[in-house]
């Protein structure tokens, strides 16, 4: 009993954090050891690893390539459609990708020579890996929200090294009209994007 009730705490917790916007920064995050240096030129935000939100898979790369242009941090980023152009024509990259993707899941670490291949593949020096956590609508006594949650993973393409890992969510409240989740999204891949290295650039602004 005590630790559902524990479980229960943290739950609220949590939504109330992803409720307020989280001031504080992200729920969380981590770096590696080249964040502070990495200067990117160009990157990529591949296509949502699968999971049970797997409809939200363009919107949440549509959203995410938007709020990257944005930030204006980083010179060339490559748009949703384009990527997935070249994953359709190139069986190779596309091989290549789920290997990525399965190795990633097996191990939990980014496969070096994979990462490099993705890079060369989609000509980008970095790019992100999405996985799709939360895309709801929940209902609890008295409050009803529309709810996204992401893990956002970024990867130097040059050597396959992790730079930065992040999770996040966002909620929103409603009594009867619905909010859009895919609007619901771009705030919250805005508001990750805003910790994502390089930060130092955008620091400026």
């Amino acid at each position: 009993m005590k630790r559902i009730t524990s479980l229960s705490c943290t739950a609220t917790i949590i939504l109330l954090l992803s409720l307020s916007g989280c001031a504080g920064g992200l729920l969380d995050s981590w770096e590696g050891p080249g964040a502070k240096v990495f200067r990117p030129q160009s990157i990529a935000a591949l296509p949502p690893m699968a999971s049970q939100y797997d409809n939200a898979r363009e919107d949440i790369q549509e959203v995410l390539a938007v709020s990257l242009v944005k930030a204006g941090r980083i010179e060339r980023v490559v748009h949703a459609e384009q990527i997935t152009d070249i994953f359709q024509s190139s069986k190779e990259a596309f091989d290549t990708l789920v290997f990525y993707f399965s190795r990633l899941e097996m191990t939990g670490q980014s496969d070096r020579d994979a990462a490099i291949k993705l890079g060369k593949a989609l000509n980008v020096e970095a790019f992100l890996v999405v996985r799709i956590n939360a895309w709801e609508y929940a209902g609890t006594v008295g409050e009803n929200v529309g709810r996204v949650g992401l893990t956002l993973r970024l990867v130097d393409a040059t050597t396959g090294a992790t730079i930065w890992k992040a999770r996040h969510e966002k909620a929103e409240r409603y009594i009867f009209n619905r909010p859009n989740l895919k609007d619901v999204a771009a705030e919250l891949t805005d508001e990750m994007v805003k910790y994502m290295p390089p930060t130092a650039i955008g620091s400026r602004r």
